[in-house]
């Protein structure tokens, strides 16, 4: 059974970054959004990447960046991957990825009256447009940019899809066992869901929710040695 990935996004300070990694976080995202509260400028973000250990990635989150925008970061802080979630097209995504040679995965939020064709669709269109494409992050419809803390349908999800998606939206310690065993993503993206207050991480619960993903994990290894000897 595969383990499932964990990401803890808005990093803002050196003490949440250790938390999380010291609790077996796989990537830690940073929000070059400037009207974000979890935004930190590239020099911030340098800084703390200082403290990362090999093995654990450093992902931007972007919201309509320009060329430049995106070349300040990169050329400042060391980071694996990009995260797209503004209005930028698949064409859009594919020039800013191949700016700075690094891999990207869009956000779609996902809406009451999303199929799953469209879903399937959106990313075969982003996969055809740039093989810097990485993968799906699914976050929930607001009004607005970045996640609001909200759930989604989780049933909306393709089967075909879910192992290569990043799941987000909503999750935290109450639900990320039940949302792990029944999409059974690639990976799970948090942010609020770990917080104290915006900005500002929890240690105790950002143990917890990697606890529940574990837990998720155990659940799902299970139901598959069952299925296996039936």
């Amino acid at each position: 059974m595969q383990r499932t990935r964990i990401k803890i996004c808005g990093i803002t300070r050196e003490e949440d970054l250790r938390a999380a990694v010291s609790m077996g976080a796989d990537a830690l995202g940073f929000v070059f959004y400037p009207k974000s509260p979890r935004y930190v400028t590239p020099e911030q973000a340098a800084e703390l990447c200082k403290a990362l250990p090999p093995y654990v990635s450093a992902v931007a989150l972007f919201v309509n960046a320009s060329v430049e925008e995106v070349r300040a970061v990169a050329a400042r802080a060391p980071l694996s991957l990009i995260q797209f979630h503004g209005d930028e097209t698949a064409e859009q995504c594919a020039e800013l990825a191949a700016a700075v040679q690094r891999p990207f995965v869009r956000a779609f939020r996902v809406r009451p009256d999303t199929t799953h064709g469209e879903l399937l669709e959106y990313e075969r269109a982003y996969r055809a447009a740039s093989p810097w494409f990485s993968g799906l992050l699914l976050d929930t419809w607001v009004d607005a940019y970045g996640g609001a803390g909200k759930v989604f349908d989780w049933s909306l999800v393709p089967k075909e899809l879910a192992p290569r998606v990043v799941l987000s939206g909503g999750l935290n310690v109450q639900n990320a066992t039940d949302a792990v065993v029944r999409v059974r993503p690639f990976a799970v993206d948090v942010s609020s869901g770990v917080e104290a207050q915006k900005g500002i991480k929890d240690a105790r619960r950002i143990a917890d929710f990697v606890g529940a993903v574990r837990a998720a994990d155990a659940i799902a290894s299970s139901e598959n040695q069952h299925e296996r000897s039936s």
